[in-house]
């Protein structure tokens, strides 16, 4: 009877049934998430400049594909997302937080909030983003903006759910000379919490 279990016969097809699964799984669990490879932290923001250039890697080609997008490409400016704060914490529904007060040298800029399925979100006031034409500045030109469930006087969105979330800053239209190396942490907006609901 052991002869029968590890005749050729059955080891060739388990062994082709074990392959796929475990191929496939490991490149489901590669691009279901943020992208691998080729990561840059400027404090809380991340980002992945490669991502607009020919040289992305295959793994961010996938999740490109996955989820549909269309990245800046690398004349066009720079997309930075955060999924922590400045202290390093998860940044979660039930917390208030306060976005500011610097922005580096850009043309324009955007900056909204996204689910943990990276849509952006659909609260019931309709706002998920500010731009920089829009958004209201301090006497000194520079802004606070504050994420909340609870409505805020100046710049607020408004949060829902219950989970994480992350914000996605994206500069369009940079000087030459700026770009993700040469970002520094105080160049760009910090993420300071505020106080979370019991």
């Amino acid at each position: 009877m052991s002869s029968r279990i590890f005749s050729p016969s059955v080891l060739v097809p388990y062994a082709l049934l074990l392959g796929l699964v475990l191929g496939l799984g490991s490149a489901y669990w590669a691009v279901r998430g943020e992208y691998p490879v080729g990561g840059v932290q400027i404090g809380p923001w991340r980002t992945w400049p490669k991502i607009g250039t020919p040289d992305i890697d295959p793994y961010a080609r996938a999740i490109i594909a996955r989820r549909a997008e269309i990245p800046l490409a690398i004349g066009e400016g720079l997309a930075l997302t955060a999924t922590r704060d400045s202290e390093g914490r998860r940044l979660i529904a039930p917390c208030t937080y306060r976005i500011g007060s610097v922005m580096p040298a850009t043309r324009f800029w955007t900056l909204a909030v996204y689910d943990r399925r990276n849509n952006p979100i659909r609260p019931e006031l309709g706002r998920s983003g500010f731009t920089s034409s829009e958004i209201l500045r301090n006497s000194a030109g520079g802004f606070d903006l504050v994420l909340s469930r609870n409505a805020q006087a100046g710049n607020w969105l408004q949060l829902t759910g219950e989970g994480p979330f992350s914000v996605i800053l994206r500069l369009y239209d940079m000087p030459g000379a700026v770009g993700a190396s040469t970002l520094e942490p105080h160049a760009l907006p910090s993420i300071e919490r505020l106080g979370c609901a019991s």
